[in-house]
């Protein structure tokens, strides 16, 4: 029962991944694009759980380095959202000399 309820949050990652990715590819916002990252990436970490239950516990730092990396993705996108827009700077003005 446990694998089954892993599968399937596994998959239901993958649809908010695509969900995410479908709202990048319209908006071009790299919020939606961070946030599609992050949950391929649990759905990765799910499956890669699945594959590895039956391994000794000191051997599972990969997953869970997968696991702390989607997380990190989510705060960049939201630390990145929320930074104040960068400011042009100023064109230099043209100059016309006259010959």
């Amino acid at each position: 029962m446990n694998d089954f309820i892993s599968g399937m949050t596994s998959a239901l990652c993958l649809v908010a991944g695509l969900f995410f990715l479908r709202f990048w590819r319209k908006t071009h916002d790299r919020f939606f694009g961070f946030f599609a990252a992050s949950f391929f990436l649990m759905a990765l970490h799910r499956v890669v759980m699945l594959l590895l239950k039956n391994m000794e516990s000191e051997h599972l730092l990969g997953p869970y380095l997968i696991r702390l990396l989607s997380f990190v993705l989510i705060l960049v996108a939201i630390v990145d959202k929320n930074r104040p827009p960068r400011k042009k700077a100023p064109a230099a003005p043209e100059q016309n000399s006259v010959r």
